[in-house]
């Protein structure tokens, strides 16, 4: 729907609040991704204990950190799409309640089957947490100023994991991985309430809303237009090699560690922090700098595009080096540089379809990216269990190089295809 409240940069767009209660609810949705990342990491935390309880291949383990990502996909798409209409507010509500119910099935016992089903459920409820977040927090904001809260709800999957990492490692290892189930869910349910308390949707959401249903005859802007623009696939394409790289993080990185590296599983469950740490730092780096740069007038095709590119390309030059040296703490920072680099996409991803699509279709436009993104996610996991299982611990190493060269591809079309600038003119004008 093209009027002035949609446009990126109208008076409009400015007047939308982005005062303490803008903040409350970004911090809020920090700590929901948080919450999610760490649902997303256990298994990987436990994955030697939960291979030796299930009697589990490195393919059968792979397939079921796959199986988190069966309906993932399909539900970021009919979430998002839905968050175009529906408040964003009961749309996180809901999701987080199901979080916590499905780690229950697992917690309590059972086998591949149970550990695969409850995956799945999860999954499903987890699939849209990204794009519903990321819409809820950037339309607190006008588009000069959503840099730092995408970024914050970004480093809120990297402190997910920093957090839970070590605190979720010695449960594991001291009460076993089905109490890891038991805590996240609790976690869960507490944000819930919160969020029921204190959680809220932009003046500009409820807006959008009601014009849209009052005026369903008005001139849209074609979700296949803004499919189909050089910057959507553009992103798309390369948030999807950066996904790849968030993938192995959550699921294999700690193996990696223990077994490609031989490191403890003490010393893992505290290094395996170090890839999320770097891209931490990496992501408020970006953001400042595209803020930075956008104020000072800077194009968003070099901002947003040519920044998420260098990322993406310093990431993949470390993890293409990577099997190649032989020391092993050498191999441990080229590891953390590379991945962390790699997988800090996802802000630049987000402020980048948002400035492009018009705001009553900026869930959906999320919403199928991140849909179509985390597809890398179904299929890293198997993949890298299949080379395990077939290689050994050299298997490791040589999924470390293909997810550079996947991530390199992804820098070239970042720096080929991205301008939302010009192609938000071309849908609108």
């Amino acid at each position: 729907m093209t009027t002035a409240s949609a446009v990126p940069g109208t008076a409009v767009e400015t007047a939308v609040p982005g005062g303490r209660r803008a903040w409350t609810v970004t911090a809020l949705l920090v700590v929901f991704m948080m919450v999610n990342f760490a649902d997303k990491s256990v298994l990987g935390l436990a994955a030697d204990e939960i291979r030796a309880d299930l009697h589990l291949s490195a393919t059968q383990f792979g397939l079921a950190n796959s199986a988190f990502f069966l309906l993932f996909s399909v539900a970021a798409i009919v979430v998002g799409m839905a968050a175009d209409r529906v408040s964003p507010k009961l749309l996180l509500l809901v999701m987080a309640v199901l979080w916590s119910v499905a780690q229950v099935p697992a917690a309590i016992g059972g086998g591949l089957a149970v550990l695969i089903g409850s995956r799945v459920f999860l999954g499903a409820a987890e699939g849209p947490a990204f794009p519903v977040a990321q819409q809820a927090t950037l339309s607190w904001f006008p588009n000069d100023k959503r840099n730092l809260p995408g970024a914050l709800i970004t480093i809120g999957i990297t402190l997910g994991v920093i957090v839970s990492s070590p605190s979720l490692s010695w449960m594991i290892q001291h009460h076993g991985w089905r109490s890891a189930l038991w805590v996240l869910a609790g976690i869960g349910a507490l944000w819930a309430a919160l969020w029921a308390l204190f959680g809220a949707d932009s003046p500009r959401a409820r807006a959008a809303r009601p014009a849209a249903r009052a005026d369903d005859a008005a001139p849209q802007v074609a979700y296949r237009k803004i499919f189909a623009s050089r910057t959507w696939i553009g992103t798309t394409l390369a948030y999807f090699m950066s996904y790849w790289s968030v993938a192995l993080m959550l699921v294999w990185m700690p193996s990696y560690l223990r077994n490609a590296l031989d490191y403890s599983a003490s010393t893992a469950g505290k290094l395996v922090v170090l890839p999320w740490a770097v891209g931490a730092v990496v992501l408020l780096g970006q953001a400042a700098l595209t803020g930075r740069l956008m104020r000072r007038g800077v194009v968003s095709r070099k901002a947003r595009g040519w920044v998420g590119g260098f990322m993406l390309a310093i990431g993949a030059v470390c993890c293409l080096l990577t099997p190649f040296v032989d020391s092993v703490p050498a191999q441990t920072v080229l590891v953390a540089l590379g991945f962390g680099f790699s997988g800090s996409y996802a802000t630049v991803a987000a402020t980048t379809v948002a400035e492009l699509a018009p705001a009553a279709r900026s869930g959906g436009a999320l919403g199928l990216m991140n849909a179509l993104v985390t597809v890398s996610g179904l299929l890293a996991p198997a993949v890298v269990g299949a080379l395990v299982d077939a290689q050994g611990d050299a298997g490791y190493q040589h999924a470390v190089f293909v997810t550079g060269v996947l991530v390199a591809i992804g820098a070239v079309l970042a720096f080929a295809l991205i301008d939302p600038e010009r192609d938000h003119a071309r849908l609108t004008g």
